[in-house]
Protein backbone atom coordinates (compact mmCIF):
# COMPACT_ATOMS: atom_id res chain seq x y z
CA UNK A 1 0.00 0.00 0.00
CA UNK A 2 3.04 2.60 0.92
CA UNK A 3 4.53 1.92 -2.72
CA UNK A 4 1.41 2.27 -3.91
CA UNK A 5 1.09 5.45 -1.97
CA UNK A 6 4.30 6.67 -3.35
CA UNK A 7 3.87 6.36 -6.84
CA UNK A 8 0.31 7.49 -6.84
CA UNK A 9 0.21 10.55 -4.58
CA UNK A 10 3.96 11.87 -4.10
CA UNK A 11 4.07 14.00 -7.55
CA UNK A 12 0.43 15.28 -7.26
CA UNK A 13 2.25 16.69 -3.34
CA UNK A 14 4.77 18.37 -6.01
CA UNK A 15 2.78 19.55 -8.22
CA UNK A 16 0.26 21.29 -5.43
CA UNK A 17 3.39 22.75 -3.80
CA UNK A 18 5.14 23.69 -6.43
CA UNK A 19 1.77 25.81 -7.27
CA UNK A 20 1.48 27.07 -3.69
CA UNK A 21 5.04 28.66 -3.94
CA UNK A 22 4.21 30.39 -7.40
CA UNK A 23 1.28 31.80 -6.34
CA UNK A 24 2.44 32.93 -2.85
CA UNK A 25 5.17 34.64 -5.33
CA UNK A 26 2.65 36.15 -7.27
CA UNK A 27 0.86 37.48 -4.37
CA UNK A 28 3.23 39.26 -2.60
CA UNK A 29 5.37 40.74 -5.15
CA UNK A 30 8.16 42.22 -3.38
CA UNK A 31 9.25 44.39 -6.81
CA UNK A 32 5.91 45.24 -7.47
CA UNK A 33 5.71 46.81 -4.10
CA UNK A 34 8.62 48.86 -4.04
CA UNK A 35 7.95 50.28 -7.59
CA UNK A 36 4.47 51.31 -5.79
CA UNK A 37 6.03 53.09 -2.89
CA UNK A 38 8.56 55.14 -6.03
CA UNK A 39 5.26 55.88 -7.64
CA UNK A 40 3.62 57.11 -4.95
CA UNK A 41 6.55 59.47 -3.68
CA UNK A 42 6.81 60.88 -7.44
CA UNK A 43 2.99 61.58 -7.30
CA UNK A 44 3.58 63.22 -3.79
CA UNK A 45 6.89 65.18 -5.14
CA UNK A 46 4.41 66.62 -8.22
CA UNK A 47 2.07 67.73 -5.97
CA UNK A 48 -0.69 65.01 -7.18
CA UNK A 49 -1.23 63.53 -4.27
CA UNK A 50 -1.86 65.11 -0.78
CA UNK A 51 0.51 64.64 2.11
CA UNK A 52 -2.32 63.10 4.07
CA UNK A 53 -3.09 60.47 1.17
CA UNK A 54 0.78 59.91 0.52
CA UNK A 55 1.11 59.17 4.45
CA UNK A 56 -1.63 56.86 4.35
CA UNK A 57 -0.45 54.95 1.29
CA UNK A 58 2.99 54.42 2.39
CA UNK A 59 1.78 53.11 5.75
CA UNK A 60 -0.10 50.58 3.46
CA UNK A 61 2.83 49.57 1.00
CA UNK A 62 5.26 49.50 3.67
CA UNK A 63 3.32 46.89 5.63
CA UNK A 64 2.51 45.27 2.59
CA UNK A 65 6.03 45.17 1.59
CA UNK A 66 6.86 43.78 5.38
CA UNK A 67 4.76 41.25 4.58
CA UNK A 68 6.42 39.93 1.02
CA UNK A 69 9.93 40.00 2.67
CA UNK A 70 8.81 37.97 5.12
CA UNK A 71 6.59 35.29 2.67
CA UNK A 72 9.50 35.32 0.28
CA UNK A 73 12.42 34.50 3.15
CA UNK A 74 9.96 31.53 4.01
CA UNK A 75 9.70 30.47 0.69
CA UNK A 76 13.35 30.50 0.04
CA UNK A 77 14.13 29.00 3.61
CA UNK A 78 11.30 26.05 2.78
CA UNK A 79 9.62 27.12 6.14
CA UNK A 80 5.63 27.83 4.41
CA UNK A 81 3.29 26.33 6.59
CA UNK A 82 -0.33 25.94 5.50
CA UNK A 83 -2.55 27.07 8.03
CA UNK A 84 -6.59 25.61 8.14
Amino acid sequence: MFILDDLLFRPFVGIIDALHSIALDELYDVEALEDELKENQLLYELGERSEAEYQRRKEELEAELEIARDVHERLTSGRVEVKR
